[in-house]
């Protein structure tokens, strides 16, 4: 049995997800325009390295008006390592949620909080990489170069903004 490919895949119409500990909870609804493929990137950036304990983040781009909190936010904590750019963590577990630039009306969705079953189900779609592959200039030869965006996605040595592709 194959498995979904860039032409052929589920995708979801809403999503939940929450911290490690179930502290904060959160619902993303789509819209029926969302482009899957465009919107699934990672990064390799120093802070986002730090502040995961991962060598990769691998991030969706929800909607701002589409994301809701289902329980309060009393745990919800945002730092700014960078101003204007908030990251948003649980309080109690650490767990990071989202990355945030202030001046966008989206947020940059850690796919690691996303369900277990809406992973399962829908996993290529909302973890794909096909989108921006950002700050590739901090690729592990041999471990992260092969990892994400190898085959699909735009490779931008440091941010899209910057406009220097890989």
């Amino acid at each position: 049995m194959s498995g979904p490919t860039s032409v052929d895949f589920k995708k979801p119409t809403s999503i939940t997800g929450g911290c490690l500990c179930g502290a904060i909870k959160y619902k993303v609804d789509f819209p029926d325009d969302h482009d899957f493929l465009k919107l699934s990137g990672s990064c390799q950036c120093t802070q986002c390295r730090r502040n995961t304990g991962t060598l990769i983040l691998v991030a969706h781009t929800a909607p701002l008006s589409g994301f809701t909190f289902l329980t309060p936010t009393t745990a919800l904590k945002k730092f700014y390592a960078t101003p204007g750019i908030q990251r948003a963590f649980c309080t109690e577990c650490g767990s990071l949620l989202y990355w945030r630039d202030e001046s966008c009306d989206d947020l940059e969705l850690a796919v690691g909080t996303v369900d277990p079953e809406f992973l399962s189900e829908y996993g290529f779609a909302i973890t794909n990489a096909s989108g921006n592959n950002i700050w590739c200039e901090n690729e592990i030869k041999g471990v992260t170069d092969a990892m994400v965006g190898k085959d699909r996605g735009t490779k931008w040595a440091r941010s899209k903004e910057e406009g220097i592709r890989m």
